[in-house]
């Protein structure tokens, strides 16, 4: 992790109210519009997207830090509107968060282009429209209404702002933001994620870990089966193994009827191996996921397919010592609780005037910071159903509902 701090060596700057900021937008439409114009997919660099944002957030006065991946082409960015004078709340306050990576368009028919924002009726359209560029636009209008409390000595207690580079490809970038806050001292009391929920609270959301495994087996001619040792066999029996133990867990009786998807799950998702019909294969890979509710683990289900895994590589290797499986985790995203967010909770009822909790199957860095002792709820403007599609939008009123509860949150931090 690299840590950029550009006013190491000197005292926070103090921001000013250049409100409206020159160039930049007012508005979150335009904020939007200006977002989606970055191509933000994962496999390339987020530094203009992020270097434009800074320097927004410089004109306000506001000190940026960059947390950079290894090969620096790829940035987080995290900054605070401090809290006005008079007060102990430095290091806590309020976090915004959002990712800035949006996932691919290739082979996706979209009716306008993807990385040039449209208006059709009441819907913008535009990848990141509602995942999540639009929570992204909202937060940084309030910005310079922000700076002005704190220059008045009006905010109470901090505002920070969290922007993150690939959470589309695993949330690479969140730990390193959470890591830079532990190293500095700074302990936000709360987390709003601003995944697309339309504008529903969300307490909770399964993890998700990805597993690859490989099924090394003996080639041989296929009039000569005893001399070889089948992968894609051996694979299918692990295959129905995991299916097996996917029935098992979805009828186990601490599920959790308040979840979208009330059980966890696993699926098996992409399979390969084998090179001619007359060959027996010597590999076949194949992957699959496991969605756990929060009170389960990765051992729920790690420890069974262990103990199947090791039986096959007996049956295997007492053909051909050099075959076995290999079983290997791609990513792990933690399950965000709801066990500490009570009074968050609370807050966010009394702001919206809805009071019901949601709790959803898809991962989020919300995890990450719960697990980072930050209490965490989701809520931003959008359908999850419109993420990764062509044609992905946010409704025109979802945005401005967005507004007025980032407003009245805003209003929650200040003193009269």
């Amino acid at each position: 992790m690299t840590v950029i701090n550009y006013n190491k060596g000197k005292e926070r700057a103090t921001p000013h109210a250049s409100y409206p900021t020159a160039n930049y937008p007012t508005d979150s439409i335009d904020w939007l519009t200006r977002l989606i114009a970055f191509d933000t997919v994962s496999r390339h660099s987020n530094l203009a997207l992020i270097e434009d944002v800074q320097a927004y957030c410089e004109q306000l006065g506001l000190t940026v830090d960059l947390t950079f991946n290894d090969v620096k082409n790829k940035a987080n960015l995290f900054v605070t509107v401090p809290a006005g004078a008079n007060t102990d709340e430095v290091n806590h306050g309020l976090v915004l968060s959002g990712h800035t990576d949006v996932v691919p368009v290739d082979g996706q028919h979209w009716t306008s282009e993807p990385f040039t924002a449209a208006i059709r009726g009441d819907k913008l359209y535009g990848r990141g429209a509602c995942d999540m560029k639009g929570f992204i636009a909202c937060a940084l209008t309030l910005l310079p209404q922000a700076v002005q409390l704190s220059n008045a000595g009006k905010l109470r207690r901090p505002l920070h702002l969290a922007l993150s580079f690939d959470e589309e490809v695993g949330c690479l970038g969140a730990p390193l933001i959470l890591a830079d806050l532990k190293a500095r001292g700074i302990t936000p009391d709360y987390c709003i994620v601003g995944e697309p929920t339309n504008m529903a609270m969300v307490v909770a959301h399964k993890g998700i870990a990805v597993y690859r495994c490989r099924v090394h087996g003996k080639s041989a001619h296929s009039s000569l089966t005893a001399q070889g040792v089948n992968a894609i066999s051996y694979a299918s029996r692990l295959i129905g193994y995991v299916d097996e133990l996917a029935e098992q867990i979805s009828h186990r009786s601490d599920n959790d009827a308040l979840f979208d998807v009330p059980y966890s799950t696993l699926s098996v998702g992409t399979i390969q191996g084998g090179t001619a019909t007359n060959i027996v294969p010597n590999l076949c890979e194949f992957t699959f996921d496991y969605r756990n509710l929060p009170h389960m683990t990765q051992d729920d289900i790690l420890v069974p397919i262990q103990a199947k895994v090791a039986e096959l590589n007996a049956q295997m290797q007492a053909r051909s010592p050099e075959t076995g499986i290999e079983l290997l985790q791609e990513e792990s995203v933690p399950a965000m609780t709801d066990s500490d967010s009570a009074e968050l909770q609370a807050l966010i009822a009394a702001l919206t005037g809805d009071d019901t909790r949601h709790k959803v199957a898809y991962a989020t860095e919300g995890g990450q910071f719960t697990n980072g002792g930050i209490p965490t709820i989701i809520c931003g403007p959008g359908s999850i159903e419109q993420a990764h599609k062509a044609d992905e939008y946010v409704a025109l009123n979802e945005m401005a509902r967005c507004d007025g509860f980032l407003q009245k949150l805003l209003n929650s931090c200040a003193s009269n």
